[in-house]
């Protein structure tokens, strides 16, 4: 994953943080205390990440949008030896914390790592327009003519004739708010199934990640995917969340497209703001910058979302409650002598399940 003088103590040192974060949420799953999840997942995630082998940042930690506990943007980790890597990480502590309070399925602390300068950079940002897929190579380009939402017909088709199945079954995923019915009408516009969901962005979109042709028909629906399997997720949601997701498109071979989209104006501000002075970072034809007005309408792909190599990228999972991310995750549990946690990385394409003793 990343360069390291000793990768299995790194490796197990980040997946140890996932791990603690989710155990510690145990007491409060199902309590109706989001804040008390996500305190718990924060603290116990700061802590084990403070000792890590490595010279750590976080570039983008989930919170400030919701005015709840986080890893702030821009701090510190690690205890930063010579010969230690440099990283960075895009964290959610809990990613479904109503999900965890409220005691449902699909909750979850996420941690993306990269190497430095290797994720992309949301300054203030909130909310993005997105499309995740497990076709490889749809790109900025597939939507340079009608941008995400004129990109969908486009990704049916593909997603169809990948599958060998007719348009209508191919299922994309919408998350269930207002500012997304446009999406749905392109989705069905498009002759694609929508599944429509309430919480769970990051569960939704490894789901998809994890799309794709079957090898045989065993145990699968009669289209090929597994029952609760997607070809796609699209919509506006957490700008967050996509730079989490951006690292396991990258691990896994997917693909994702994603656009500022301020929802309010404040927002738009703040990003305006971030923009002016980055405008260099996004290119609107591949040749120069954009300007800061402009720049909020440039698509971007995996190239700029996360621009480090595959081998580089990891997103690490643990489980606060029952999971389906194209593998099934139990949620945590208490054991007589412990607390019992299941985890997964996309690098690895593998999972596992840890015991870790009562505190």
């Amino acid at each position: 994953m990343i360069v390291s003088q000793d990768v299995d103590a790194l490796a197990d040192a980040l997946r140890h943080a996932v791990v603690a974060a989710a155990a510690a949420c145990l007491p409060h799953v199902g309590s109706g205390d989001g804040h008390a999840v996500d305190a718990a997942a924060v603290a116990a995630m700061r802590a084990a990440l403070a000792d890590a082998p490595v010279d750590g940042r976080v570039v983008v930690g989930e919170g400030e949008k919701d005015e709840a506990p986080m890893l702030h943007l821009g701090e510190r980790f690690g205890r930063a030896r010579a010969g230690d890597p440099a990283i960075d990480i895009a964290v959610d502590p809990v990613d479904g914390t109503r999900l965890a309070a409220s005691g449902r399925p699909g909750a979850m602390a996420v941690m993306a790592v990269a190497p430095r300068d290797g994720l992309f950079d949301l300054g203030p940002a909130h909310y993005l327009e997105k499309l995740v897929t497990w076709v490889p190579g749809f790109t900025a380009a597939d939507a340079s003519a009608g941008g995400i939402l004129g990109s969908l017909p486009q990704l049916v088709e593909r997603v169809a004739a990948l599958r060998g199945v007719a348009p209508d079954a191919v299922r994309i995923a919408v998350q269930d708010r207002p500012r997304n019915r446009a999406y749905v009408d392109a989705v069905e516009a498009a002759g694609a199934r929508v599944e429509l969901f309430e919480h769970g962005d990051v569960e939704r979109s490894l789901r998809a990640l994890h799309g794709g042709p079957a090898p045989d028909a065993g145990g699968l629906d009669s289209v090929g995917l597994e029952p609760n399997g997607l070809d796609a997720v699209v919509g506006i949601g957490g700008a967050p969340e996509g730079v989490i997701v951006a690292a396991g498109a990258r691990a896994l071979g997917g693909s994702m497209l994603a656009r500022f989209m301020p929802q309010s104006a404040s927002e738009r501000d703040r990003v305006l703001a971030h923009l002016g002075r980055n405008a260099g970072d996004l290119r609107d034809d591949g040749a120069g910058g954009a300007g800061a007005g402009a720049a909020l309408e440039v698509v971007v792909d995996l190239d700029s979302l996360c621009p480090a190599p595959a081998g580089e990228v990891d997103l690490l999972v643990a489980a606060v409650t029952e999971c389906e991310i194209g593998v099934s995750l139990p949620g945590v549990a208490t054991r007589e002598d412990g607390v019992s946690v299941h985890h997964w990385s996309a690098s690895a394409r593998a999972g596992g399940g840890v015991d870790l003793p009562a505190r």
